[in-house]
């Protein structure tokens, strides 16, 4: 690294901050930043020039770096930020130090380009790395959020669960179906499961395949599904298919399949009625209290 190079730039931070920081005010007006607060974008293009010039004068890449990476994905900026920034750090540096030159040749003009290119392109390595690592992490954790939430399983009562499906069922998502109803089955103790297709779009040949197989699976250690939420569409798709359905309940509603639920646990609902009389001595018992 230029040492006389080097000290131009810091010696002069101040200006060339300053000229950055009008560049990239420039571009707010044209891009998605616009919709950022003043007080927003001002503070992170201070926090971002600070980090650049702490990377520089510490001859090396400083962890700041890492941190401010990981301070963009949470605030939800893009990758174009910090890119977009650096190319102007490199112009507008390159800009300062031809311009406090007295002399300028070819081979000199060169010289400042290799420098600055040894100053910013290390930068820029390390926070497309950084930030392309946290936001694979943090993809990587959502991923894993949504298979939960794709196929929960919920216990409702005492040996009846719910499987509520909503979406698009594909191969990858009936493996996470079928490992769910094993595993809340075995956990929750049920011996009841209602599957409820509800919102589930489109029942062809291959997703009536996975609800076949997960239920088959879960009657293989002790338990029965219940195949819930049968719209009539869906019925006559399943029939024009010849979708054999027949080892397994359905009903047509979430209340009828919970009603056939209860049955096979030996348990129904009863509905109690108070007479006339009853209601007045209760209301009477109330006055006198």
């Amino acid at each position: 690294m230029d040492e006389k190079l080097k000290n131009v730039v810091l010696e002069h931070s101040d200006d060339i901050v300053k000229m950055w920081l009008e560049e990239i005010d420039a571009h707010k007006k044209n891009d998605y930043t616009s919709t950022i607060s003043e007080e927003m974008f001002e503070s992170t293009n201070r926090e971002f020039v600070n980090v650049i010039f702490s990377s520089i004068e510490k001859k090396g890449l400083s962890s700041d770096l890492d941190d401010f990476s990981e301070r963009l994905i949470n605030l939800g900026w893009p990758l174009s930020y910090l890119t977009d920034g650096m190319q102007v750090f490199r112009r507008v540096v390159t800009g300062y130090i031809l311009q406090q030159s007295e002399k300028i040749d070819s081979d000199y003009f060169s010289k400042v380009l290799r420098e600055v290119d040894d100053w910013v392109d290390p930068i820029i390595n390390r926070l497309v790395n950084e930030y392309s690592g946290s936001w694979e992490h943090i993809v990587s954790l959502q991923r894993v959020a949504l298979q939960e939430l794709s196929a929960p399983l919920i216990p409702v009562m005492e040996n009846i669960t719910i499987m509520p499906l909503i979406g698009t069922i594909d191969t990858e998502r009936a493996k996470q179906i079928m490992e769910n109803l094993l595993d809340g089955v075995i956990k929750h103790n049920a011996e009841v499961v209602l599957i409820d297709i509800t919102g589930v779009p489109v029942v062809d040949t291959m997703v009536a395949h996975h609800i076949i197989q997960a239920a088959e699976a879960v009657r293989l250690i002790g338990s029965r599904c219940i195949l819930v939420g049968i719209r009539p569409e869906i019925a006559q798709t399943i029939v024009n298919l010849g979708i054999d359905l027949g080892k397994f309940p359905t009903k047509s509603s979430l209340r009828k399949g919970f009603q056939t639920a209860l049955e096979l646990t030996n348990r129904r609902i009863e509905e109690t009625q108070n007479n006339d009389k009853d209601i007045e001595r209760l209301i009477d018992s109330l006055d006198r209290e």
